[in-house]
């Protein structure tokens, strides 16, 4: 990350002007908190760009993180909104990926924090910035991966919704083929209350039964593990939404990202993973992750890629 002397800080009240969102760096330059006037905010941790937080204006947690996740560089965060780039699946396309980490270096990469903004004169919303190329991966990811790219990961915090997007430049001379998605953690309070739509006759492929090809009926809903990646046959535009107990709770649309990965972990998954606390956490989440992962992105020379969700309450 490269060291900026004159980093954006808490923005100062112009008088004349109404209340002016509030960025803030804490934990050592670790992390961006970014809160409107009415109280809805957002906190992103430079490693990973990761999503830690989004509360509404009464202070409620929309979010799922585990309370075992490391939050000091020395692996992903175990909920939030982690990033995956540039595979889904570890070793998935052959020789160009056999020897990168399972969902890629994405959301194992310190970020730099490139500023905010905001819409003109209008203080319901504010944009944070991102950015990851490749001269900033550890040696290990750029022998792994040895191509040039530039990724831009804006977050978009309003009254009602967070954006978040991703944009992938192709930086080299080389072409490369590419994966992405965005791992969102849910926070909900009876998985076995919960329902999503927006998945009727969607093909999917069930990745607890040998990748099987299946086509969803009505609903998802949980009564055990699930894991599973959807292409919904309304496209990106049509909204998934998430209910509990009959009641919406959330809704998404995505925009350039044709899959979406549901997961829920249930009892023996969350026992075997040592960043995943509690352990009855299954009960309080779900990942409804949109993104490009079945097939591969190809970008040229100077090409670019954009995919974005947003979430609404």
């Amino acid at each position: 990350m490269v060291d900026r002397p004159n980093k954006p800080s808490a923005l100062a009240t112009t008088p004349g002007l109404p209340p002016q969102a509030q960025v803030t760096i804490s934990h050592g330059n670790a992390r961006v908190t970014a809160e409107l006037p009415t109280g809805e905010s957002v906190v992103v941790l430079l490693h990973g760009a990761t999503v830690l937080s989004w509360k509404d204006a009464a202070g409620d947690e929309k979010l799922w993180l585990s309370e075992a996740a490391k939050l000091d560089g020395t692996k992903a965060v175990r909920g939030g909104i982690p990033l995956v780039f540039p595979v889904f699946g570890a070793g998935s396309n052959g020789e160009a990926t056999k020897n990168l980490p399972q969902h890629g270096f994405a959301r194992n990469s310190r970020w730099e924090f490139l500023g905010k903004s905001t819409s003109e004169g209008d203080s319901s919303n504010v944009k944070l910035d991102f950015g990851l190329s490749s001269g900033d991966l550890s040696d290990e990811h750029q022998k792994a991966w040895p191509y040039r790219f530039g990724l831009l990961y804006s977050v978009t915090l309003t009254r009602e919704s967070l954006t978040t997007t991703i944009v992938i430049t192709n930086d080299g001379d080389e072409p490369f083929e590419f994966q992405t998605l965005l791992h969102s953690y849910f926070r909900v309070k009876d998985i076995s209350k919960v329902s999503i739509d927006g998945f009727d006759k969607a093909a999917y492929v069930d990745q607890l039964a040998k990748m099987a090809t299946k086509t969803q009926a009505g609903s998802i809903t949980f009564d055990g593990e699930l894991d599973s990646i959807y292409t919904p046959a309304g496209g990106p535009k049509e909204p998934i939404v998430l209910s509990e107990d009959g009641k919406p709770r959330l809704r998404i649309v995505r925009d350039n990202l044709d899959n979406v990965v549901v997961w829920n972990p249930h009892v023996d998954k969350s026992a075997g993973m040592s960043d995943f606390e509690p352990k009855d956490g299954w009960k309080k989440m779900v990942c409804i992750e949109a993104g490009s992962v079945r097939g591969w992105q190809k970008l040229d020379k100077g090409d670019a890629f954009e995919g974005a969700q947003t979430i609404y309450l």
